[in-house]
């Protein structure tokens, strides 16, 4: 590439010094027009047969838009047939608007108003290109020459419609398209969309929508923003007109783009469902509204079963949805990292404790819960991951609450085995590592039965009595004895076989599940006789059974010893 970038001719920007869009800020949702069946289905390898059309024509009513270009259908039987075909079987809702593109040639209008016939309500969308460039290359032309293009297919469609209109009563719109306007210099672009003006005669109740297509985004977009304000402070009777986005991709900040377009002034935006489109895409319209979602503005349209919306757009077009892609992509509610797994847990653990009405965890811009998407994937395991994420699983996935001091030892349990299966955990093999290092420990000390009953002593006091079976190096030991509580009476009755010197520190306890099956589940933290911190975890119906079930997992754990081949300690 060295010296290759000498050949490109930069971008020219509009001279605007008091540009006002950038102290403003999106407030409301501006019409959406998908032109998925258009737009998106003709950049495919493969387009959409006629019953996947009508199924994505369906997703898009169910998700809210009012407008809807469905081809183009002057150009083929396929796109013609695909308009008829909505029209026929009445498949169209009274308050959606069809839109159908055609190119200012007669034969083409005239059989664009042929395929429309039926129809209540129509956008008739015609464009001509008016570009320096293609006014160069391929029409070999002057300005002059592009306007005369565009006024005469107006006069045609104006014609037409009054036909239409008088003959049927049909609701027809008009829309034209100065195509590709980003590489238009302003004043022909406005100068052609006034002439078009001057034909269609538009009024503040019945407006001309002028869509201004980004068709190549040759710029940053702070100058598409510039070229939008430009033409919104020109065009003359602004009231009478809908400024419309046409968006493309090709630099990669279509998103932007949009955005800064809106706030120059322009109330209407097309576009597509993850971005399909010619070249690199159109700008992805779930992306722009589920943006204003996120910043407290109601975006009209309905993506809360976005995996759903998903699957149809992947299966009608046979594009597939980056995992990374914003909102819809498998992983972009997902963290690995472990200071993105605390912070996230913590904002989780804030909201459930303060009852806010906001949403307030960092690392997710929205709750995944809004758009169909489940808490459980949002922490995921590698190597990555931190001491909190693998305690974060236990709690979302199996309602295991490990105390906080716990999620050290826990943790570097889950990245060691990661480390070792070279690849991602999932849920239930964290489960598994649980359960193998904690609620099945039955060695060297198993406890095999065991009972507790209470009894008043002569003074009237409570005396908890715990007698049961502990077998170790290949005997059985009965062991019993009496104390203050079930804690108490369990660590004497261990002195009576030589255990001691256990320090109980704290423990934890909760119910596991709901209902009379719950069982009760607890954390012992002890401090072993030479000084090191172990935990342990019992679980019972029975809380003080399960308590008891901990302290004799925390002290096998915290044994030195080793299973012999018959599965006792030596």
């Amino acid at each position: 590439m060295y010296e290759g970038f000498h050949k490109y001719i930069p971008f020219q920007p509009v001279p605007l010094p008091d540009r006002t869009w950038p102290d403003k800020v999106i407030t409301k949702a501006p019409t959406w027009c998908s032109v998925d069946l258009r737009d998106g289905n003709q950049a495919l390898i493969d387009p959409m047969n006629l019953e996947e059309k009508l199924r994505f024509f369906q997703t898009l009513v169910d998700i809210g838009f009012k407008e809807i270009e469905i081809g183009f259908p002057s150009s083929s039987e396929t796109e013609y047939e695909i308009c008829r075909t909505l029209i026929d079987r009445n498949l169209i809702p009274d308050d959606v608007t069809i839109q159908v593109l055609v190119q200012a040639r007669p034969h083409l209008i005239k059989k664009t108003f042929e395929a429309i016939q039926g129809a209540k309500n129509v956008i008739v969308h015609f464009y001509n290109s008016t570009s320096t460039l293609q006014r160069k290359v391929v029409f070999k032309t002057d300005m002059q020459g592009v306007i005369d293009i565009a006024v005469n297919g107006a006069k045609l469609i104006k014609e037409l419609t009054d036909e239409e209109v008088a003959r049927t009563g049909m609701n027809i719109r008009y829309e034209y398209s100065p195509e590709s306007f980003s590489g238009t210099e302003m004043d022909n672009a406005v100068a052609i969309c006034e002439a078009v003006m001057d034909v269609l005669q538009p009024t503040p109740e019945n407006k001309l929508i002028l869509n201004l297509p980004n068709t190549v985004e040759m710029s940053t977009p702070n100058h598409h923003a510039d070229q939008i304000e430009y033409f919104c402070r020109h065009i003359k009777n602004r009231d009478s007109v809908i400024i419309s986005l046409h968006p493309h991709n090709d630099r990669g900040t279509a998103t932007a783009a949009t955005e800064l377009g809106l706030l120059a002034g322009a109330e209407r935006v097309e576009g597509t469902l993850f971005g399909n489109g010619e070249r690199t895409g159109n700008a992805d319209i779930m992306n722009v509204a589920m943006n204003m979602y996120s910043q407290g503005v109601d975006p009209e349209l309905d993506f809360s079963n976005i995996r759903e919306i998903r699957e149809i757009y992947e299966k009608c077009t046979r594009m597939k949805v980056h995992d990374r892609h914003p909102y819809a992509g498998n992983l972009v509610f997902t963290a690995f990292s472990g200071s993105h797994q605390d912070a996230i847990k913590k904002g989780i653990d804030y909201m459930r404790e303060h009852d806010t009405q906001y949403w307030e965890v960092p690392y997710l811009p929205i709750d995944p819960a809004d758009v169909g998407r489940k808490y459980e994937p949002i922490i995921r395991i590698n190597s990555q991951s931190g001491k909190g994420g693998a305690a974060f699983i236990m709690q979302q996935s199996f309602g295991y609450e490990l105390p906080k001091a716990m999620h050290p030892e826990f943790g570097a349990m889950v990245k060691a085995a990661c480390d070792e299966a070279g690849r991602e955990l999932l849920p239930n093999e964290i489960f598994d590592i649980f359960r193998a290092h904690y609620l099945d420990v039955k060695y060297p000390y198993n406890l095999k039965k065991y009972k507790l009953y209470e009894e008043n002593d002569t003074e009237g006091e409570t005396v908890v009595h715990f007698e049961g079976n502990l077998r170790f190096r290949h005997e059985d030991h009965l062991i019993s004895a009496a104390g203050n509580g079930p804690i108490d009476a369990f660590f004497k009755a261990l002195r009576t076989v030589g255990i001691h010197d256990y320090k109980f520190v704290t423990y934890r306890e909760h119910a596991v599940s709901e209902g009379a099956d719950s069982k009760a589940i607890s954390y012992i933290q002890l401090t072993a006789p030479d000084g090191r911190t172990v935990f342990g975890v019992g679980m019972d119906g029975n809380i003080s059974l399960a308590s008891i079930k901990g302290i004799i997992c925390a002290i096998n754990r915290a044994c030195s010893e080793q299973k012999d081949p018959e599965g006792e300690a030596k």
